[in-house]
């Protein structure tokens, strides 16, 4: 029934789509802009990116919804109706969908995980699908839920011709949860002391390379000394002839050769030691939720995904790559790594190649050390992320700025750095941001809940660092709390908990296909994109905080044109109406309004007068000083 039904509204979602077209290209900031060949010579400071999971982007073809898979729901993993299994999107619909994300004014996509995953995973009675994309068994195909690795050639190709990048989201701290431990997962093995309780994290401490557990002796992997950096060497690694120091890995009957390449089957090149508790020495030994935890402190294991990743770069021309977990991994990993991908980028004729970690951390001291010290070039901006919701939801006074801006010169390359971050403000992690508005704000109407929504977003695009729309935003999108509840589909969902959301600034639900681009949202992110793409100083230029309120919440700050002059851009959190004096270069004069209502004359020298309507914003550019 569910296919049945996916196939006829896809039928008429792709007629539709057509209707749609004329006005996107109508009202797209990019037809007639920079032509397709121009796209490598943008760096990443010039780029939009749009973030989308392809299974619930769009469905151009029901015939991968299975995977190819026979059986129910427990082997291919496909049920539409259930949050946590495949829905159907895939690559096609992707291809199908560039003129809605190109009128958007998105000039990258961040494309997550299209590799061949375990398709379900989970203990009985609650099990999921790899419908996310990061239980990965095949680092070398695309999971044929979302099509073939044709199918992604043409998405690549499709987007490169509109000059749109692609940057594809890469794991390599774990594969999907294939090797057991005999003491948690074999009932019938001597010594088993946890069946079917998990596997709690054990220590190289109380577990050394050298001995199977303090308490038994018995003496192993003579010749080892350690994973210690100065000991990550290939002749120490192959004196590791055991793994079984913390428990007994064993790969259960029938998925033996599951993953590929073929190396990532045999369990030496993993850690073994149970799960993760998410701090000190597990966070980077242990199991993530059960997901075999790769030891990458192994040079073999480095080498291996250099070549695993270095493949995608030489067939499908990927211009970036974004990194899932590289919090739980060593540093000496990526310091190796990083400079491996983006020399080989180079040598590929992609100069701009764009490599960003996933570290979770809302202290901006905290996210620099991962270029600092592991060598990353960029990570995602949490604490960006963390300063927006305070101040724009939780009421926060705008000094939280000032304390994130003066940490950019922690960041490897100072402030230079900071201002190419990846910024965003709600992902498929945390949940959307429009959720934290309505849970911060009960009793607000749709109206406030909209301006504080594209109030952020306006913040997100003007202040430094580097946009990210995450996917249905644009339409409203508010889900229903984080990680399975903020993964909505775009196409007509049959999820019942999707389904009765109260979406923003809309009457229409997720229960019918959601590519409107005369949604008021779509309208602003684009008005927003569009002003973002025709002043370069907006995306480029020196940032000079000028206010940051420490008991108010309106934040000002100049960003700066090489060629002479300003411009001013104030926001106002707060739901009044703000009119005072800000801060300006001396030479500035004279303004004009690119957003927003400006007076033409500077105050007095050095000072203009300012007037910012409640949860909005303006931007005020200066006469040039040449």
């Amino acid at each position: 029934m569910f296919r049945g039904f996916h196939r006829a509204a896809s039928f008429f979602r792709i007629r539709g789509a057509f209707a749609a077209y004329i006005f996107v290209v109508w009202c797209s900031p990019f037809t007639g802009a920079s032509a397709a060949g121009d796209y490598l010579s943008r760096g990443p400071e010039d780029e939009v990116i749009y973030f989308v999971l392809p299974d619930r982007f769009e469905n151009a073809d029901p015939s991968n919804d299975l995977g190819g898979i026979e059986g129910g729901r427990l082997d291919h993993g496909f049920d539409p109706a259930d949050k946590g299994f495949f829905h159907g999107g895939d690559l096609k619909g992707l291809t199908a969908r560039l003129d809605y994300i190109e009128g958007l004014g998105a000039t990258a996509i961040w494309l997550g995980p299209i590799y061949k995953n375990k398709p379900v995973q989970g203990p009985p009675g609650d099990e999921s699908a790899g419908y996310h994309g990061y239980w990965i068994t095949d680092f070398t195909s695309v999971d044929p839920h979302f099509g073939t690795n044709d199918d992604l050639k043409e998405f690549v190709d499709a987007a490169h011709e509109r000059g749109i990048k692609i940057y594809l989201d890469i794991i390599t701290n774990h594969t999907a949860d294939v090797i057991s431990y005999r003491e948690c997962h074999d009932p019938d093995y001597q010594g088993a002391d946890r069946p079917g309780q998990g596997c709690p994290y054990r220590s190289k401490a109380d577990y050394p390379y050298s001995t199977r557990g303090l308490a038994s002796g018995a003496r192993i992997n003579d010749g080892f000394m350690s994973d210690d950096p100065h000991y990550q060497t290939s002749d120490n690694f192959e004196s590791l002839t055991r793994y079984d120091y913390a428990y007994t890995p064993y790969v259960p009957a029938g998925e033996e050769n599951v993953k590929k390449p073929d190396w990532l089957n045999d369990p030496r090149y993993y850690h073994n030691r149970g799960d993760s508790f998410w701090f000190g020495e597990s966070s980077l030994y242990g199991d993530f939720s059960g997901l075999d935890d790769l030891f990458t402190e192994d040079p073999h294991v480095l080498e291996g995904f250099i070549t695993i990743f270095k493949d995608w770069i030489t067939n499908y021309k990927m211009d970036g790559f974004r990194i899932d977990t590289a919090r739980h991994v060593n540093p000496e990993y990526w310091q190796a790594f990083s400079a491996a991908i983006l020399e080989h980028a180079e040598d590929q004729g992609i100069p701009n190649f764009y490599v960003f970690g996933e570290a979770y951390s809302p202290n901006p001291a905290g996210l620099a050390r991962f270029t600092r010290v592991d060598g990353l070039p960029f990570v995602l901006d949490f604490a960006f992320q963390s300063a927006v919701q305070s101040v724009v939801v939780d009421g926060a006074p705008a000094i939280r700025f000032e304390e994130l801006f003066a940490a950019d010169a922690l960041y490897e390359g100072g402030e230079k750095t900071a201002a190419k971050l990846p910024v965003f403000v709600g992902n498929h992690d945390m949940g959307r941001f429009a959720m934290f508005a309505r849970q911060a704000h009960p009793d607000a109407t749709d109206k406030e809940i909209s301006k504080r929504v594209i109030l952020a977003h306006a913040m997100m695009f003007y202040l430094r660092g580097v946009p990210v729309i995450y996917y249905g935003d644009e339409q409203g999108f508010n889900s229903d709390g984080n990680d399975k509840a903020a993964r909505e589909d775009m196409f007509p969902s049959l999820v019942s908990s999707f389904n009765d959301n109260d979406l923003i600034d809309t009457d229409a639900t997720t229960a019918i296909s959601n590519f409107s681009a005369k949604h008021p949202f779509y309208r602003a992110l684009s008005d927003i994109a569009r002003t973002y793409h025709k002043h370069a100083p907006l995306r480029r230029g020196a940032q000079l905080l000028r206010m940051a309120e420490h008991q108010g919440s309106l934040l000002a700050v100049s960003r700066l044109d090489d060629d002479g002059g300003e411009y001013l851009i104030v926001f106002n959190a707060e739901s009044r109406e703000r009119t005072l004096q800000i801060n300006a270069d001396p030479r500035s004069k004279s303004w004009k309004s690119v957003s927003g209502r400006c007076n033409r004359k500077s105050t007095t020298t050095g000072s203009v007068k300012v007037t910012v309507p409640p949860l909005g914003y303006i931007i005020c550019k200066s006469n040039s000083w040449s």
